[in-house]
């Protein structure tokens, strides 16, 4: 076995196209409803909020879908992102296990966010959007969003979830560098906040309260405005397919295969993004490999949601899909993934989990940093919080191969480097931080949900 660490592709190996899984899935797409009427969404509604190149996208079962020239031009000042075998981090741990991380924190805006960003951006602007609205959790997506749309010469207008504005206040300053506007949400400038406001002038916030705020502007500017997010939906879950294809092409070099693929998920795209090709594998080739959707124990929407008919936002005006739901007008506790903290899952990743083609687990907030002290001290990159927490699953999975004897080849998404994120790295070697485990009552969340006939 050779003693490479470091598997790099040429510009060339870019992929052309980004893959969607609805082509081969075996799980049909979900019924989409307009908030309102609770019928089925119409084009009408959608574009509102998206050009229609990405309503196209959105509801496509075109097997690949060509990447746009402009478009693979920017991806090329970062991609193809390294995949790096952690042999440091294995010898810690002292497994036969072989892992392989894929670093989407190489990217310029350090995340995987910019796959998308990128992407939305230039639809937007050939459709002759001119200004955009958006939501942000950590600052991840907002950062990447104020960076492609300085690309295209977009103005971007961020709401990011109050704890989060305070916790992560670099990012903040990156969107404005960027050109962006950024508010502390709830704000004073759209309804919905100025209510919330007036019943708690402290509340924390949630990506479910932005998402609302973003789209109440969006919807008011009279189409001077559209709307874009970064996780969840069809059309961003296809965009962060170049991770999984590159990761294909990248573990070949290595002369190995993954026996299990694992990614944190909030929303659902850099999980997607890494497991999608793979789970192509498994459906066209009749691979076997496990692929693991990591939560966090404080927004366990996988693991103990309801996989019902949901509101995308607190507000109750962004269409309804069926999801796994820990309601729309969940209140998460503040931990620091802010990226994760969304109340809801991506519809096409909750069918696939109801319908047994991935799997899902929770770990908390305490156990998630210990992960990435390990990592860092290892492999020599702080990781974002949200990515700590697949490097939890991917140690347990480590020391569980150990325990039995197997060798196992595990391949993981670091979605972003934590450079940003020291204040919570500071919070945890302060013993300041807490284990905020979540006791779902279902019951409690079905009170919430709208009553629809699908």
């Amino acid at each position: 076995m050779s003693e490479q660490v470091k598997y790099l592709l040429n510009e060339s190996d870019i992929p052309k196209q980004w893959y969607n899984i609805v082509a081969d899935s075996p799980i049909p797409l979900t019924p989409v409803l307009n908030p309102q009427t609770k019928e089925l969404i119409t084009p009408e509604f959608l574009g509102v909020l998206f050009p229609k190149s990405l309503i196209m996208q959105e509801v496509s079962t075109d097997r690949y879908i060509d990447i746009p020239q402009e478009v693979r031009d920017i991806y090329r000042l970062w991609r193809p992102t390294p995949l790096v075998r952690a042999r440091r981090l294995e010898k810690l741990l002292d497994t036969p296990a072989h892992i392989y991380y894929k670093n989407e924190g190489a990217s310029i805006s350090g995340s995987h966010k910019c796959n998308t960003a990128v992407a939305q951006a230039y639809y937007n602007k050939i459709d002759g959007t001119h200004a955009l609205t958006t939501e942000t959790g950590a600052g991840q997506w907002g950062s990447a969003l104020a960076m492609a749309g300085s690309f295209f010469d977009l103005s971007v207008e961020v709401y990011m979830v109050n704890v989060s504005y305070y916790q992560k206040p670099y990012r903040r300053i990156i969107m404005q560098t960027f050109g962006a506007e950024i508010y502390p949400s709830p704000t004073d400038r759209t309804d919905y906040g100025k209510a919330l406001l007036a019943e708690n002038p402290q509340m924390d916030g949630s990506l479910g309260i932005a998402i609302s705020e973003a789209v109440e502007m969006a919807v008011k500017s009279g189409g001077k405005k559209k709307y874009a997010l970064g996780s969840v939906l069809n059309h961003v879950l296809l965009h962060q397919t170049v991770i999984g294809q590159e990761c294909l092409k990248q573990m070949d070099m290595a002369d190995e295969y993954p026996d299990v693929v694992i990614g944190c998920v909030g929303g659902g795209s850099n999980f997607s993004g890494i497991a999608l090709p793979f789970l192509r594998e498994n459906l066209i080739s009749g691979k076997t490999t496990r692929l693991v959707a990591v939560e966090p124990e404080a927004t366990p929407s996988f693991t103990q949601g309801l996989y019902a008919f949901d509101y995308g936002d607190t507000a109750m005006t962004a269409p309804i899909v069926k999801m796994c739901t820990l309601g729309h007008d969940f209140i998460p506790a503040p931990i620091h993934a802010g990226g994760l903290r969304y109340h809801g899952m991506a519809p096409l990743l909750s069918g696939l989990y109801k319908g047994g083609l991935i799997d899902a687990v929770c770990v908390p907030q305490l156990g998630t940093f210990e992960a990435a002290i390990q990592f860092a001290s290892t492999e020599g990159i702080i990781p974002a919080p949200e990515s700590a927490h697949a490097i939890r699953a991917v140690i347990d999975e480590a020391l569980d191969a150990r325990e039995k004897g197997e060798e196992r080849v595990i391949l993981f998404n670091l979605s972003g480097h934590g450079l940003l994120d020291l204040s919570a790295y500071d919070a945890y070697l302060s013993g300041e931080l807490i284990d905020d485990k979540l006791h779902v009552d279902k019951n409690e969340i079905k009170k919430s949900l709208p009553q629809v006939n699908f």
